[in-house]
């Protein structure tokens, strides 16, 4: 059986990875900032899974998390980045803060975690990374800072495979589309108060907001993207990037020459 730390482990996808990965007997070290009380009776056999209580954005916490494991187990077989944010605002509108949160969260979270556990992974060890439809794609209205901290992580993620491989770890990457977790209703709240608030946008805004509604109605569960991710975890030879859920209308306008996209994004939203 392997053992696995899984960040992000109190939302909706990291749940579904720690459940699947214990239910499977395998012995699972949940990362994440808070875990609610009610979590104590998630139904998770106890032996197999621990919570540990640390921020991604404090590397001496990491730290600590990490001391902490190694009481438990001297080596990790992988691990699986869940952890993330969600921001959807106007690049010229949004407070600086939340861009350098985002970034602070949704890559150097990764960097961080990958830093104070990697000691424990040996040859043969997995990280996966969950990046996002929207990463390789040309950035979309007010979606831009999620899609630029995502593209940033897959470009952080080809870096790191490149090195470790030398060291006889792989690293691949997760890039789902809309997931059923509590990012759709975030999602729709952040839509809701950049509409209410934006200067500079307000009728493209509400239009764009018609669009994402109908991009994330088609969603599939966290444990569908948690089964990829136990493949990712578990095959002799895992793939670079597995895509789940990649969304038809997305993956059109993404095929469209640059300028084309331009215009076709300034026609549906002026």
């Amino acid at each position: 059986m392997g053992r696995y730390l899984v960040t992000g482990a109190n939302g909706g996808m990291g749940s579904a990875v720690c459940r699947l990965l214990s239910e499977a007997g395998h012995t699972v070290f949940g990362l994440d900032r808070t875990f609610p009380e009610e979590a104590k009776e998630s139904g998770l056999p106890g032996e197999t899974f621990f919570r540990i209580t640390a921020d991604v954005t404090d590397a001496e916490a990491l730290k600590r998390a990490a001391a902490l494991v190694r009481k438990e187990t001297a080596f990790l077989d992988g691990i699986v980045h869940t952890a993330g944010i969600y921001d959807l605002n106007s690049l010229v509108e949004m407070p600086e803060k939340e861009l350098v949160r985002d970034f602070d969260v949704n890559l150097f979270g990764a960097f961080r975690v990958n830093q104070a556990f990697f000691g424990l992974l040996g040859r043969g060890g997995r990280i996966v990374m969950v990046s996002s439809e929207l990463a390789p794609l040309h950035p979309l209205p007010f979606t831009g800072v999620y899609g630029v901290t995502k593209a940033a992580l897959e470009r952080y993620a080809e870096a790191l495979r490149m090195e470790v491989q030398l060291l006889g770890i792989g690293v691949s990457v997760i890039r789902p589309g809309a997931v059923k977790t509590g990012m759709l209703p975030e999602s729709e709240r952040k839509m809701n108060e950049f509409v209410e608030h934006t200067a500079h946008y307000a009728v493209n805004a509400g239009r764009f907001r018609r669009i994402v509604g109908k991009v994330e109605a088609r969603n599939v569960t966290p444990e569908k993207v948690a089964s990829v991710i136990r493949k990712a975890l578990s095959v002799r030879r895992p793939k670079l990037v597995y895509k789940v859920n990649r969304n038809p209308l997305l993956l059109f306008l993404g095929a469209l020459p640059k300028r084309l996209q331009l215009f076709a994004i300034r026609k549906i939203l002026e």
